[in-house]
């Protein structure tokens, strides 16, 4: 139904058709719905999820939906703890830096705005492990017509069992790098060309092998030129797409993908878009 809140099926309370299928007068309180929830186990989520899964398959084959590749868009999100919650670490949190919080993982369908699969985690940065995992739950959930898969995350992924987990599973993948001191110096010694079909100043492309990976991968990069006067504002948050240097802003991606880098950096800002390059 798209609504994100429990009481937000308050909406529904006398709705015809929906009371008309549960043979009710209307729908039960919100706290009603709560205890139901919570007095299910950890075990009961993981067979919702299978319900679920085998839900779409049904959906898709009523409704004729015949898609043989879909896009994958994953997220690590931030929500913000107020109070004492248990799981609550203090990390990434650009809007309310110092705050604790939860960093769901959650995953979706881009072609038919489709949840796939996620996870209500603690505030600390996803482990290489727990990628891995949530990925391999993704995948178990996907309609069998699907022969093949793109994935796009964020700078939440960005690690080398990420690229593990996606080469393992077949799929092609492009995902925001992170800020590093040896990425920043290879950048600064690549050579960059102008860049006419994007909205940067400048754009480049090489073979880099991180720290701690198993081998080097294709980086895409572009840098928007800072003005002289043009300083960054304290109360602005940071942008988990972009960082800084002195001279410059850089969006850097990593890629398995063929192609030219514009149709790629196109790809990727279509986040749970519909269309995909030809590769």
């Amino acid at each position: 139904m798209g609504f994100s809140r429990l009481h937000h099926l308050r909406f529904l309370k006398r709705e015809p058709m929906l009371t008309g299928i549960l043979r009710v007068a209307q729908l039960p309180p919100q706290c009603t719905f709560w205890r139901f929830l919570a007095s299910l186990h950890l075990g009961v989520a993981r067979q919702l999820l299978q319900v679920q899964w085998r839900m779409r398959e049904r959906v898709w084959a009523a409704a004729n939906v015949q898609l043989d590749e879909v896009t994958v868009d994953t997220d690590t999100t931030v929500h913000t703890l107020f109070g004492k919650q248990m799981g609550g670490r203090k990390g990434y949190n650009p809007k309310n830096k110092g705050k604790k919080s939860y960093q769901p993982i959650l995953s979706f369908i881009a072609e038919t705005r489709e949840y796939a699969a996620g996870s209500l985690r603690t505030g600390d940065r996803p482990s290489g492990q727990e990628i891995a995992a949530h990925l391999e739950s993704v995948a178990k959930g996907l309609p069998a017509g699907v022969k093949r898969v793109y994935a796009r995350a964020d700078s939440g992924f960005y690690c080398w069992q990420a690229v593990e987990a996606y080469e393992k599973l077949n799929w092609r993948f492009i995902l925001v790098a992170r800020k590093t001191a040896r990425l920043v110096a290879q950048l600064q010694t690549t050579k960059w060309k102008r860049s006419p079909q994007t909205d940067a100043d400048e754009q480049c492309e090489f073979l880099y092998q991180p720290e701690g990976w198993g081998k080097a991968c294709r980086f895409l990069a572009l840098r928007y030129e800072k003005l002289p006067a043009e300083t960054k504002d304290p109360e602005q948050p940071e942008q988990y797409q972009l960082f800084d240097t002195p001279e410059y802003t850089y969006r850097v991606f990593v890629t398995d993908m063929d192609g030219p880098l514009d149709v790629l950096v196109w790809f990727y800002n279509q986040r749970a878009g519909d269309r995909k390059p030809q590769l």
